[in-house]
């Protein structure tokens, strides 16, 4: 971690600062290069953008399914007539 990572004084950013670091070197390993590679161009680096958010939602999607179910198993069943 760099040194201006370091003085942060709040557990939740050095949490984040620390998991897109560990995500850097993972990318690196795995792909070889690093976000400076300048081998994209401008339209590449948004249809790459485009890719990863549309994972996101579908995991947002995901979530709310399951959530969702669990919020309908705890509900109590309407009242009788």
């Amino acid at each position: 971690m760099s040194s201006s990572a370091s003085n942060v004084d709040d557990s939740i950013v050095t949490a984040v600062m620390e998991k897109f670091a560990a995500r850097s070197v993972l990318g690196q390993k795995k792909y070889g290069v690093t976000l400076d590679r300048n081998d994209l161009s401008f339209l590449d680096w948004i249809q790459h953008s485009q890719e990863e958010l549309m994972d996101a939602i579908l995991y947002l999607e995901k979530m709310k399914r399951v959530l969702g179910g669990a919020a309908a198993a705890n509900r109590s069943p309407p009242p009788a007539r």
